[in-house]
């Protein structure tokens, strides 16, 4: 089983790292030829963004593994409360609720991509990735650089204008901050000879600097991090682990993704239906919407993933 969990692991990484640099190089063309056209950005960080989205939506089976009315009626009950209550913060204060989430969203990002790591790692019996400068690095880069390079302000009025400006003018100095951050952990990973981790936190300064923001962010957050949450789902997931016992690494994969894809259904047809209820303009602010309800479901996600993360990195919470 330990090998089939680790075949799957080392997998999915080099197809996580394949798919940024198909973002970051079709990215180029596309910008070439399409420079004042913001659809084709939208169309592919809608894709990303779709496929990403399952990843987050197998807690309840994790978190009750054995299914029990009770239990299962007020754990769903409270994950969409606190749901609920996060749209809501979203909806009434949009430039806080998104500078709040970009944070967060950086310390999750970070924090389980190093998990991902030493999920790997123990499976090799290594144990020596610097994690701290490695979580930050990998966090900040793919959230912060793109919505602080050039073009940022159009895709941010594209989602939503109130979110144009969100660093207050400090925007030069956290875009050279953040990539000081990624080339010092980039020099310290080259240091242990973790060159693994080179290739990785490079990649995601390449199409953080390179892509436009919708799809640099979109291409990370689906293809990237789902990609890696999700191979680590099927170490939790009881279904996904017989298949493991087998060598079924793939088939267990595809187990943990499929649990999620109610839910990428559920989310898109509240959304839709949320829009026209509201009065909201289709398809210009779907996008907007959409990322409101992923933002909004990630708030339980994050504080639920947070014991899959310590258990990765030897904490106890």
């Amino acid at each position: 089983m330990l090998q089939s969990e680790l075949k799957l692991l080392v997998q999915l990484r080099t197809i996580s790292r394949y798919s940024i640099l198909f973002g970051t190089f079709i990215s180029i063309p596309l910008s070439f030829f399409f420079p004042e056209q913001i659809i084709w950005q939208v169309v592919l960080a809608l894709f990303a963004l779709a496929v990403g989205t399952p990843h987050g939506a197998v807690d309840h089976l994790v978190t009750v593994p054995k299914f029990k009315l009770l239990k299962m009626t007020l754990f769903i009950a409270g994950y969409l409360a606190v749901t609920g209550l996060a749209i809501w913060f979203l909806i009434a204060n949009n430039l806080l609720g998104f500078q709040l989430i970009v944070l967060i969203s950086a310390i999750h990002f970070g924090i389980g991509d190093a998990s991902f790591i030493k999920e790997i790692e123990s499976r090799k019996g290594i144990q020596n990735l610097p994690r701290l400068s490695y979580a930050l690095a990998a966090g900040f880069t793919p959230v912060f650089i793109p919505l602080l390079t050039e073009g940022a302000a159009e895709a941010l009025q594209a989602v939503n204008p109130s979110l144009v400006g969100w660093a207050a003018g400090f925007e030069t100095e956290l875009l050279w901050a953040v990539i000081a951050l990624n080339l010092f952990a980039v020099g310290l990973m080259a240091l242990k000879r973790r060159f693994d981790e080179v290739i990785d936190l490079l990649l995601l300064l390449g199409i953080s600097l390179v892509a436009p923001p919708l799809v640099a962010f979109a291409f990370y957050f689906g293809l990237w991090h789902a990609l890696r949450h999700t191979g680590r789902l099927t170490l939790e997931l009881r279904s996904a682990q017989r298949l493991h016992e087998s060598g079924r690494r793939w088939a267990s994969f595809f187990k943990a993704f499929i649990a999620g894809v109610p839910a990428l259904v559920l989310v898109l047809g509240f959304t839709i239906g949320w829009a026209l209820l509201s009065d909201f303009s289709l398809p210009e602010e779907l996008l907007w919407l959409l990322l409101v309800v992923i933002w909004a479901l990630t708030v339980p996600h994050m504080a639920l993933t947070a014991r899959l993360d310590a258990k990765a990195m030897g904490v106890k919470l």
